[in-house]
């Protein structure tokens, strides 16, 4: 991997200071690991476009900026700025980070089945570390992930969720991680941690925001474990500074006969990666990706996921789509991977992008890497701009020319959006796209 030349550098100073700040008290083996992520990012560098899974994504705005690790940012926070983001009516818990640490006033949490426990991820390490420690660092390797390696060395906080098995949640649990720019560049390293035990079910909503106009940068790492016949629906809400740069990584272990849900938003950030990986563990696993994504201006969204089928009968599903104007751009790379032993795989794979302007354009990368003769696999892409014949029949019942096409992207990413199950967020995310749909077509008004 090529490095960008002395970016490492930059960072040194703030690896130094978390293992001085983070290191005491601290379990040995996660001190350890801490250690050897520090060591892998320095080794690693940033990856360029020289690299083939950053080909078309540079993140030199990030690499060559100076982002100090925030000291607070809670002081500035009032609880009506957060209003916007909250889902306190629908979520059983909703727990708030500011700038990557757990802000206890700003969260709530109603009274939870017996078995389930949501905490700051820091308090679940200083009193029982060892309920962790199977998983955490564990489920998303980071030595040859630079973005994961240095989440792994600078993280001091986050969200634990660990639901019992046979225990049902009835109503989503709701993560907010507030970043603001505390009067200079900052960066957070959000770490969160799900472990679902056999049998068990919940959902679980994860929101990124930011103060409009702020210059941070958030590089979140979430690692997921479905157990046997455990059932997971993960939201991510990605509504970041439309000045700020998001790097998110989430990886997946699911066991035998799971169910796994993925639904990701990004509607938000100037610079916004989001990787998914999935490995399909066990026989009988059905997992689902979802993604919907809306970029203006000169923003960039890159999303890449890989669904690695390991074992026999597990079924996938993916749809991402995306809606650009302005000069935006967009990336994805969706890869399915079936590996010799994992017969009867059936996986489907679609992605679509909608241009709204001239200017707009996307990479899109669809693979499947077939190792098993006995297996359904199907991938396909599609880029296309505004049907004008649409647009037409539309004005001619009296819609406007802006009406017309609001109500067409709307329909185009209403695809996405009645996937997902829960109603109420759903209900949510429509509203916020259908606040940000005016300010991005209103500039490609054609009379």
């Amino acid at each position: 991997m090529t490095q960008v030349a002395n970016a490492p550098d930059r960072y040194l100073e703030e690896l130094e200071r978390a293992d001085a700040a983070w290191g005491r008290g601290a379990p040995a083996w996660l001190k350890r690991t801490r250690k050897d992520a520090s060591g892998r990012f320095q080794s690693l560098g940033f990856p360029t476009t020289d690299d083939e899974e950053w080909r078309f994504t540079s993140v030199a705005p990030i690499a060559e900026a100076t982002f100090a690790l925030s000291t607070d940012g809670r002081a500035a926070l009032r609880s009506a700025d957060l209003a916007p983001f909250r889902l306190t009516d629908l979520a059983s818990a909703e727990l708030v980070f500011v700038n990557g640490r757990y802000a206890a006033d700003l969260s709530s949490v109603r009274p939870l089945p017996r078995g389930v426990r949501i905490e700051s991820l820091a308090s679940r390490l200083a009193t029982n570390a060892s309920e962790v420690e199977p998983f955490l660092t564990r489920v998303a390797p980071f030595e040859r992930q630079p973005f994961t390696a240095l989440n792994t060395a600078l993280f001091g906080d986050g969200a634990f969720v660990h639901v019992a098995a046979k225990v049902a949640l009835d109503a989503p649990i709701h993560v907010l991680f507030v970043s603001t720019a505390d009067g200079r560049p900052t960066m957070t390293h959000p770490r969160v941690l799900v472990v679902a035990g056999e049998s068990s079910q919940a959902s679980i909503v994860e929101s990124y925001v930011g103060p409009r106009g702020d210059r941070y940068f958030t590089n979140a790492v979430t690692e997921v474990v479905v157990s046997e016949n455990a059932s997971v629906d993960h939201y991510k809400l990605q509504r970041e500074s439309l000045d700020a740069y998001h790097i998110g990584t989430m990886h997946l272990i699911g066991s035998r006969n799971a169910r796994f849900q993925s639904h990701s938003v990004s509607f938000g950030g100037s610079l916004v990666r989001n990787d998914v990986i999935a490995v399909l563990d066990g026989e009988g696993i059905d997992c689902t990706l979802n993604g919907l994504y809306l970029g203006d201006g000169q923003r960039l969204v890159d999303n890449h996921t890989v669904i690695d089928h390991a074992k026999p009968h597990c079924g996938s599903r993916e749809v991402y789509k995306g809606i650009l104007a302005d000069h935006a751009r967009a990336v994805f790379n969706g890869k399915i991977i079936v590996r010799p032993d994992a017969q009867k795989t059936d996986a489907k794979q679609t992605n679509k992008a909608l241009l709204l302007s001239e200017d707009a354009q996307i990479n899109t990368k669809p693979q499947l890497e077939i190792f098993a003769n006995d297996v359904k696999c199907t991938h396909g892409a599609a880029v296309g701009q505004m049907d004008d014949e649409a647009i037409f029949y539309l004005r001619a019942r009296g819609l406007s020319h802006d009406e017309a096409r609001n109500l067409l992207v709307h329909a185009f990413a209403g695809d996405v959006l009645n996937r997902m199950p829960l109603e109420a967020l759903r209900e949510h995310v429509e509203a916020v796209l259908l606040r940000q749909l005016p300010h991005a077509t209103s500039l490609r008004t054609r009379p």
